[in-house]
């Protein structure tokens, strides 16, 4: 008997635990990150059009975090701490992330990890996100592309992996041998991305 107890007790345990980690609306992970969907979206302070407007973006592809769901509404935080509603429509699943380093001075854009230098970026410039390995990540930005390291972007998990193909393993070796093969690297630009 008390062998059955115990065997409910963690089944439900273990349950609810896994539950507070999904959304109750869509079935996907808590927290998880989006992007802003158009240039006029309202965040608000409660889910419905009922309640204020806390504030307005106006930044096409904004990554922002998911932290709640209620019906067609999903509560975000975005990169300064905001916190509010927003329509589900007005979000969209594209991952995108903005360069957060801690310093001034260009963000170095690489042919590959740890490869050559192509290029630069700016602290604040929002990227869309090709791929991303567990410390470096595959971005865009105004049609170049490049490698940067992870800890330099906000909207994308410390050991997040995106779009990885089974034969990235194979690809790391070559990296690492410092074969230079163009199908391995992204366009090789020069000037600032």
């Amino acid at each position: 008997m008390i062998k059955i107890f115990f065997v409910y007790f963690f089944y439900f345990f273990s349950f609810n635990l896994y539950a507070d980690g999904i959304g109750s609306e869509t079935g996907y992970k808590i927290p998880r990150f989006v992007s802003i969907k158009s240039n006029d979206v309202n965040l608000r302070k409660g889910p419905s059009t009922n309640y204020p407007i806390v504030l307005k973006y106006t930044i096409k592809n904004l990554p922002v975090e998911i932290i709640d769901e209620y019906d067609l509404w999903r509560k975000i935080i975005d990169i300064n701490g905001n916190q509010g509603w927003v329509h589900k429509d007005l979000i969209k699943g594209d991952r995108f992330a903005i360069i957060n380093q801690n310093y001034n001075s260009p963000l170095q854009i690489k042919n590959k990890p740890q490869g050559r230098v192509i290029g630069t970026i700016g602290k604040n410039n929002i990227v869309k996100i090709n791929k991303c390995l567990l410390d470096w990540c595959s971005i865009s930005h105004e049609n170049k592309q490049g490698w940067i390291e992870k800890i330099s972007l906000w909207g994308i998990y410390k050991y997040e992996k995106i779009n990885i193909p089974f034969y990235q393993p194979l690809i790391n070796q070559l990296w690492k041998i410092k074969l230079n093969l163009p199908f391995l690297a992204f366009n090789n630009i020069d000037s600032d991305i």
